[in-house]
């Protein structure tokens, strides 16, 4: 039998994922995991977008306002 997950636990799974494996690979380019990511978790165009920009903000020496 198959569960349902609820989408935005994929797209928390998936940040997990990326988050993980950047760790792991710092080396390894950030949209080549986000892409990947998007391919495991199933997530649309949108949320891989979301991701990119969530992990580049994270990691940018501009200060948020």
């Amino acid at each position: 039998m198959t569960t349902v997950i609820p989408h935005s636990e994929l797209v928390k799974r998936a940040a997990a994922w990326v988050a993980e494996h950047r760790a792991e690979q710092p080396s390894r380019p950030l949209a080549d995991l986000v892409d990947e990511a998007g391919a495991r978790f199933n997530l649309g165009p949108m949320e891989t977008e979301m991701l990119l920009d969530l992990f580049r903000g994270c990691h940018t020496d501009q200060p948020q306002e």
